[in-house]
């Protein structure tokens, strides 16, 4: 499996887009706020042969999301959420012109993620890890013969996500840590949702917030 990262939106968002030899891809986070970023990962696509057979979120946060209706009418794919953070997904449009972002069409999921689940494209399997704690239904994408963890805003280099949102709990997302991502092997790389990639082993080690 291939992964290739774009960073969107005023946020520093990463959007990922991963595919394996048989050219399928899945498409995680789109944060492309712009005709600009929007040409960026479609070129991407073009240029690479791709064929765009999943739209995932790992949680519903607006700057994981604002390409989601994009990728959805260029590619005729469904959004896929998992349930609890349909709430999240909704309020979106309250807010969003707080953050000075007009324009935001939003786009409903076609179906639900689902802990234990799997996401399949090409040759390709993803195990879901249910993560919650920085939003109400985050999940997070285990590859594991690549031992690769696509693990949007629950966990960065050396600190965690915010849990000041609504939705969001510091003790959950300790414990989401701790029990699903920490029983991970320790040299499974973690790309997170903002910022580079660290390791599990790493963040044993050096993350301030888990020791």
């Amino acid at each position: 499996m291939k992964i290739a990262r774009f960073t969107f939106n005023p946020f520093a968002e990463n959007t990922y887009v991963l595919y394996d030899d048989t050219n399928e891809c899945v498409v995680i986070d789109p944060g492309c706020s712009d005709k600009k970023e929007n040409d960026k990962l479609q070129q991407f696509i073009t240029n690479n042969n791709l064929k765009v057979v999943r739209l995932l979120n790992t949680h519903c946060h607006i700057d994981h999301v604002l390409g989601n209706k994009f990728v959805a009418d260029t590619y005729n794919v469904g959004l896929e959420i998992h349930e609890k953070d349909l709430d999240t997904l909704r309020a979106i449009p309250v807010y969003a012109p707080v953050y000075g972002i007009t324009g935001y069409e939003e786009q409903l999921p076609a179906s639900y993620l689902e802990e234990g689940g799997q996401v399949k494209f090409g040759n390709t399997t993803l195990e879901i890890i249910f993560a919650p704690g920085h939003a109400p239904g985050h999940v997070v994408f285990y590859h594991k013969e690549d031992k690769t963890l696509i693990a949007g805003d629950v966990l960065f280099q050396e600190s965690i996500g915010r849990t000041d949102l609504p939705g969001g709990d510091y003790d959950t997302l300790i414990s989401s840590i701790r029990t699903k991502l920490f029983v991970l092997p320790d040299e499974v790389t973690v790309y997170p949702g903002h910022g580079p990639e660290t390791t599990i082993g790493h963040e044993k080690k050096y993350n301030p917030f888990l020791q």
